[in-house]
């Protein structure tokens, strides 16, 4: 499953002050970074990746750096093939997995539903665009984390007030929830500890753009 969108590279920008490029970055990444693991089952090379992950000094608290250490952990625990299966098993099955990765659905209880009306018109607004070759729609979890990376990174081009609209109207209403549910479900394993550090990450968000001005 395939979530890439495209947009123009723009610098970071600076808030009260101060230089908020590296702060950004490190939202922006982690946004990326749970886009890549819901887009598809975690490959051997990123798998590499996370048992290498240094959560202690992570920025939101206790939290999320506990999160990050036990995305590490599952990490350490599991294999490429497990992965792919429990993948499977969470968001694809037999005419549909246990979890249903869309906003329409979290919001409405309907998929393709106003919820992603609103969103295409957003992202159209932002000049994010959905590559042709992509059939999911862009309200899959995927597709949002990897679009709010790049409303991060446009700061220059989207002021802040934006990306607070932006967050609060298509990822706060039901992210955390779909977070939180992919830790109840009986096939999540590895992927309990990716909806941990989910939730616990929009948590933070949901704060920091709460206050931000």
């Amino acid at each position: 499953m395939d979530t890439q969108l495209a947009i123009s590279e723009t610098p970071g920008r600076e808030i009260d002050g101060m230089d908020a490029n590296e702060a950004d970055m490190l939202r922006a990444n982690t946004y990326r970074l749970l886009a890549r693991m819901l887009a598809a089952p975690v490959p051997r090379e990123l798998l590499e990746t996370l048992r290498r992950i240094d959560g202690a000094g992570a920025n939101g608290g206790m939290a999320l750096a506990k999160a990050w250490q036990t995305l590490k952990i599952a990490s350490e625990r599991a294999t490429a093939e497990g992965i792919d299966d429990e993948y499977h098993d969470l968001f694809v099955g037999l005419g549909r997995g246990e979890l249903v990765p869309y906003g329409s659905w979290y919001m409405t209880g309907f998929l393709m539903d106003r919820p992603l009306a609103l969103l295409r018109r957003d992202l159209e607004a932002f000049g994010i665009e959905r590559e042709a070759d992509v059939h999911e729609p862009e309200d899959h979890v995927s597709a949002l984390c990897e679009a709010m990376s790049m409303v991060i990174e446009s700061a220059a081009e989207i002021p802040l007030e934006r990306q607070q609209k932006f967050f609060f109207d298509h990822l706060s209403p039901w992210m955390g929830r779909f977070f939180a549910d992919m830790q109840q479900a009986r096939s999540a394993r590895f992927y309990l500890a990716v909806g941990q550090l989910g939730e616990m990450f929009i948590d933070v968000e949901t704060k920091y753009l709460g206050m931000a001005v």
